[in-house]
């Protein structure tokens, strides 16, 4: 008897469990769905409960505030639209084929998710707890994703210079393109000088140009 009544136990117990794990992931659906929908800001618990088929208790119970709530929405929402995945782009050799790479992903994905983050990014500056998470998620996988980049940018100057102290003004004119080009596009620190440099080339290339027609 006892240890029929311990099977049932085990039995009620894990069905109490799957139970709870399956409303716990409907109201992190519903609450995804309206925050890309409305976004943070505008969603109200009891629309969350109402889209869930829950009580406004439920979700509480599940969830105390919007910073339990977001990590659960944000595995929901990227089990359906995942974060790309920049290793192939990274390991290409050339630079320049790497953040083309790199880019084409990230682009490709912002088009995806632009319902999405285009709000939560909107947001926020109002939510305090969806700023702490973007800043932990969001904003450190751009972070990660731009030393990378800006790595291989300062790579590519570093080749426009030595070009330049060899004398050879000619390439490290073209060098000191890309690099520039590279700096602009991913909005990254060191573009004044780096135009400063381009500018001192061109001129070194146009005053020998000069004194060859002379």
């Amino acid at each position: 008897m006892n240890t029929m009544s311990t099977r049932i136990r085990k039995y009620e117990l894990k069905a109490r469990a799957d139970s709870q794990r399956e409303t716990r992931a409907r109201i992190a659906k519903a609450a995804a769905d309206l925050h890309e929908e409305k976004g943070v800001a505008h969603t109200t618990v009891a629309e969350i409960a109402r889209r869930a088929g829950v009580t406004r208790l439920t979700v509480y119970n599940h969830f105390a505030d919007l910073s339990e709530l977001l990590p659960a929405c944000a595995a929901h929402y990227e089990q359906l639209h995942p974060r790309p995945d920049f290793s192939d782009a990274l390991a290409r050799v050339d630079a320049g084929e790497r953040s083309r790479g790199v880019l084409a992903e990230l682009y490709g994905w912002y088009r995806e998710t632009e319902p999405m983050y285009g709000k939560l990014i909107s947001d926020r500056a109002s939510v305090p707890e969806l700023d702490l998470f973007l800043e932990r998620n969001y904003d450190r996988m751009l972070a990660e994703l731009a030393d990378d980049l800006y790595a291989q940018a300062r790579a590519k100057a570093a080749l426009a210079m030595l070009a330049w102290q060899a004398g050879d003004a000619g390439s490290a004119v073209a060098s000191w393109r890309r690099a520039l080009d590279l700096f602009e596009r991913l909005d990254l620190p060191d573009v004044g000088p780096i135009a400063d440099r381009l500018a001192e080339a061109e001129r070194s290339v146009d005053e020998k140009s000069a004194q060859r027609v002379r």
